[in-house]
């Protein structure tokens, strides 16, 4: 099912909460002064609580559950677990499922994931209405590309990507913290000035795209229709 494809809607989701405190304060600075409307916690690292007892005020910011696959571990139970920690930490349901490192792709680990989400009835990230864009990322290679995390970059990647429907774009704000080393710091750093620059507003007007989050998802795709 997809909504009628009337409207473009955008949901910014920033991936990473809790994964060190720097990355949870550029991602709530990145709600507050920017254009970020969701994010997706992990609830097993030493700055879970603290994240999401920080998150928890921004009441406009749809949280979901940013699943972290143990290896070793059965991903049924890890996800019920990890569940069942994001409820206890955030006091309500994840709005959304997606995982570090999209690894929900794993063949291996996908129907788990599917059957998961169906279970509970969340949308899982690229298995429901929401199209997802990855491309907002500026490392790989092993090299630094400030220039695809830039506002022309990002305004480039809208123009193209962001169709009519839902899309969900991916984004990684953030400050550089020594306490989780990573080889993405500057440019988390440098997503974060750009989805809080001041002209994202005109430039979304002008694509015709409103922000959305995933507080939103059920009543836009309220009347889906048929692919």
């Amino acid at each position: 099912m997809t909504v009628a494809p009337a409207m473009r809607y955008l949901i910014v989701n920033a991936d990473d909460l809790g994964a060190a405190p720097g990355i949870t304060r550029g991602i709530l600075e990145a709600h507050g002064r920017g254009i970020v409307t969701s994010t997706s916690l992990m609830v097993e690292t030493a700055w879970s609580a603290e994240a999401a007892a920080a998150a928890r005020p921004a009441s406009g910011l749809s949280v979901g559950l940013h699943m972290h696959v143990v290896p070793g571990e059965g991903p049924g139970d890890a996800l019920r677990r990890q569940y069942d920690r994001f409820v206890s930490l955030m006091g309500r349901r994840p709005t959304h499922v997606d995982s570090h490192h999209n690894a929900h792709r794993d063949p291996r680990l996908l129907e788990t994931f599917l059957a998961f989400s169906r279970g509970v009835g969340l949308p899982l990230r690229e298995h429901s209405a929401a199209r997802y864009v990855s491309c907002f990322y500026g490392h790989w290679g092993g090299e630094s590309h400030p220039e695809q995390v830039s506002v022309e970059g990002l305004t480039a990647i809208l123009e193209r990507e962001a169709g009519f429907g839902i899309t969900e774009l991916g984004c990684h704000p953030g400050y550089p913290d020594a306490r989780v080393p990573s080889a993405y710091g500057v440019e988390r750093e440098l997503e974060l000035a750009t989805l809080c620059d001041p002209r994202l507003p005109a430039t979304l007007a002008a694509l015709g795209i409103t922000l959305a989050s995933f507080h939103d998802f059920d009543r836009l795709t309220a009347t889906a229709i048929p692919r």
